[in-house]
């Protein structure tokens, strides 16, 4: 089996699972069947951000929204020049059927 991959998203639940319960990373993992490495570095990681956000005033959700919005800016842009495409290309057709150049 290859190597997993996780989403950030997931790693943070994990991580929460051992901040906010105080429950031993041994279990967590266990019961999420990850490595005990694994989710130790996620929860490391998961409260360096807390920290950072507790001094910026900023929450997780309003530090992702930059990158969200990138990333949703970057669809619409590929949306965008597709429909051109196929509303270009259906004008073409169509003067072809019409007989009109």
């Amino acid at each position: 089996m290859g190597k997993r991959i996780y989403t950030p998203e997931y790693k943070a639940e994990a991580a929460h699972l051992v901040i906010d319960t105080g429950r031993p990373v041994s279990k967590v993992a266990r019961e999420i069947g990850v490595a005990e490495s694994t989710l130790y570095r996620w929860v490391v990681k998961e409260r360096k951000a807390l920290d950072l956000e507790a001094g910026s005033g900023l929450s997780r959700g309003e530090r992702a929204e930059p990158g969200r919005l990138r990333h949703e800016v970057s669809e619409l842009r590929l949306d965008n020049e597709f429909l051109g495409k196929a509303a270009a290309f259906f004008a073409a057709r169509r003067q072809r059927k019409s007989g009109t150049r």
